[in-house]
């Protein structure tokens, strides 16, 4: 899923790449920081910075460590959403 998520961030595809991530949770496949980091990435391209800040939350229910690049992706979606 990962890679498919990747994706999906290069290609600005926020969408899916939101998508991707529901699926794995309904999957109840354990998804990583790489994952939940190209979908914020997505986000922050689309200027989704209300679904950038949710996911951020979600990690942190999911006990996944958000790290620097994700914390920096968040900011930069409220940002390029005129929400800063």
């Amino acid at each position: 899923y990962n890679a498919a998520i990747s994706a999906c961030e290069k290609g600005a595809d926020w969408e899916a790449a939101l998508a991707l991530l529901t699926a794995t949770v309904r999957c109840a496949i354990e998804l990583d920081a790489i994952g939940y980091s190209a979908t914020i990435s997505a986000c922050e391209k689309g200027a989704r910075w209300e679904t950038a800040i949710a996911l951020l939350v979600a990690m942190g229910r999911a006990t996944v460590k958000p790290d620097t690049i994700i914390y920096n992706a968040t900011i930069s979606s409220c940002e390029k959403g005129a929400d800063w």
